[in-house]
């Protein structure tokens, strides 16, 4: 007989992936056992199975529940000026990059232990949140070689994507103000 869920399920699932991007974020997803997680979760390793199939499945959890939620910041509404759509965009990103930090870091460093099928769900989000950023940088160069279109883009994400390992809330910069010089440095002049 199949095992109920109970009603705090989706609150446990959440609190799982949570504790993994912490250790994963850590110890890397290699250095982090599946003991180690249930001994931070409070749980036995085999209740795990019964929340998520394996420790790749968890990993790909942390991903897809970061990856869609960096994915809201195209809703941004768009102005109609490229400096301003790409401000508001950066804004929106590194909002949600604040209290993200173990995601952002798991998401940059664990990307090849997930399995093919995940990987390339994760890889077509990333290419989704490319693909806007080159759409606002051909706004505002629409002559822009495709080349450069790319590196341009792929140097934003540069700059915003390591903020949670020197941003600091208190500042001298805050997020929003870095997120307008990622913008600005974008669109500057070649």
């Amino acid at each position: 007989m199949a095992r109920r869920q109970a009603a705090d399920y989706e609150e446990k699932r959440d609190a799982i992936v949570n504790e993994a991007a912490r250790l994963f974020a850590a110890d890397g997803f290699s250095g982090a056992s599946l003991a180690d997680l249930a001994t931070a979760c409070d749980m036995s390793k085999s209740l795990f199975y019964h929340y998520y199939s394996s420790k790749e499945a968890i990993l790909y959890a942390v991903m897809k529940g970061h990856m869609d939620d960096l994915l809201t910041a195209i809703d941004v509404e768009e102005s109609g000026n490229p400096l301003l759509d790409l401000r508001a965009f950066a804004r929106k990103l590194l909002r949600l990059y604040a209290g993200a930090a173990d995601k952002q870091k798991v998401l940059l460093y664990e990307l090849s232990n997930l399995p093919p099928a995940e990987r390339r769900d994760i890889v077509a989000k990333e290419r989704r949140l490319i693909a806007h950023v080159e759409s606002v940088i051909k706004r505002a160069r629409p002559r822009q070689e495709k080349g450069f279109l790319r590196a341009q883009a792929m140097m934003f994400f540069g700059m915003l994507n390591w903020t949670h390992t020197w941003l600091k809330a208190d500042g001298p910069v805050y997020r929003d103000e870095a997120a307008d010089m990622a913008a600005r440095m974008t669109l500057a002049q070649r």
